[in-house]
């Protein structure tokens, strides 16, 4: 995972290893407590299989804060081991993304350049190397997505889908990719769009998927692609509620909706907001600590996975 746009004088380097639930908490709470535009995140296993978090800025650390919050994420032992560097600028970006190993969720297998050689037979296999967007396939939330993406496919071919907040595009082009079908896929910040739109051709989805730039669903450029079959929105609690009626608004009768980037703790509240406009709960999965939902109109039980 990498999260924040990489500073462009990347000089100051905070580095820990963690078992891999702790590494993903001391990642979280960091890219949380700073702005992404001046520190960036990466959270990667490494050759050794031993999961690392790094932490990169143009300005010098204060060690005291940044070993309190890895202390507060993953105890006062982890937090001993902290190692705080300078750097010479250099293409960091590329480096982390090297660490990545492939993530593999259902039919699909989330991957660098380097690790193009192992997707094999009928695996589908993405491409992601961008860093100006969320979603390389290895925090929980997109798993999730990812996991419900193959649910839906196994229930049928839905003819329109909509990926709102797309980050790199991963979910739109699993979904493309995995159902031949046409998808719109959205976001309000630009750079995630053009790196998405770039992800999509690079990955052989280009010509299924229709890139908009929006700030909500409640726009025309979203609108235009509708009513959807399935919906797909990891972004957090706050947008989530807010977007409960527009997205309800979206949805095509018998459809889908997966929710995503929620804590644990906060799904009670974001399938309240779905719940009040009609929709019912199908599916419940947690990936360390991170719930994604899966939502419709009708009367299935709902399942936990």
């Amino acid at each position: 995972m990498l999260e924040g746009l990489p500073p462009n004088d990347a000089t100051h380097v905070m580095r820990v290893s963690a078992p891999r639930v702790a590494a993903q908490r001391i990642a979280d709470l960091i890219a949380e407590t700073y702005d992404p535009a001046e520190v960036a995140v990466a959270n990667f296993e490494d050759p050794s299989g031993a999961w690392v978090v790094e932490v990169f800025a143009g300005a010098a650390f204060d060690p005291e804060d940044l070993s309190e919050l890895v202390a507060w994420a993953a105890g006062a032992e982890t937090a001993a081991q902290v190692e705080f560097s300078e750097i010479a600028q250099k293409d960091w970006v590329a480096a982390s993304l090297e660490g990545l190993a492939p993530v593999v969720v259902g039919p699909f297998m989330v991957h660098g350049a380097h690790d193009r050689a192992r997707v094999k037979g009928a695996t589908i296999g993405i491409e992601i190397e961008a860093a100006l967007a969320f979603g390389t396939g290895h925090h929980g939330t997109t798993q999730g997505c990812l996991a419900a993406v193959a649910d839906a496919a196994r229930r049928g071919r839905p003819p329109r889908i909509l990926d709102i907040g797309t980050g790199t595009g991963v979910l739109a082009i699993a979904a493309a990719r995995r159902m031949r079908t046409a998808v719109t896929a959205s976001d309000i910040d630009a750079v995630a769009v053009r790196t998405a739109r770039e992800n999509a051709r690079a990955n052989g989805a280009g010509p299924q998927i229709r890139f908009v730039h929006a700030p909500g669903a409640d726009t025309r450029a979203v609108g235009a692609g509708g009513p959807y079959d399935l919906i797909l929105a990891n972004i957090l609690l706050p947008p989530l509620k807010r977007l409960a009626r527009p997205l309800c608004a979206l949805l095509a009768p018998g459809g889908t909706v997966v929710l995503s980037g929620l804590l644990d703790a906060q799904a009670p509240a974001a399938l309240a907001a779905y719940r009040a406009r009609g929709l019912h709960l199908v599916t419940r999965r947690s990936i360390e600590g991170w719930t994604t939902l899966t939502l419709a109109r009708g009367g299935n039980r709902p399942r936990r996975r």
